[in-house]
């Protein structure tokens, strides 16, 4: 899991270019709601970075609010799609 995280982490500065450092970004960590950076245009960034980054596709039956509640939701849907793709 800590690889996972420390990539989402990475991922989400990289992509919706936080200002953050990758140790404030912990798995409870609120992002939906509470980031600025994260509105629609920024979660288009974001799938895209994490499809690219874990190659991976996210269905747009798999995208929803709750993937995007916090850093360990986020962590945990990748290691999930992951999973599925071993």
């Amino acid at each position: 899991m800590m690889k996972t995280l420390d990539d989402i982490r990475a991922v989400l500065i990289e992509s919706l270019e936080l200002q953050q450092a990758p140790a404030d970004l912990t798995p409870d960590t609120v992002l939906f709601g509470e980031l600025p950076e994260l509105d629609s245009f920024g979660v288009l960034q974001l799938v895209a970075a994490i499809e690219d980054r874990f190659d991976i596709t996210i269905d747009d039956d798999e995208f929803g609010a709750e993937i995007f509640e916090t850093v360990g939701t986020l962590t945990a849907f990748v290691e999930g799609k992951l999973a599925l793709a071993a």
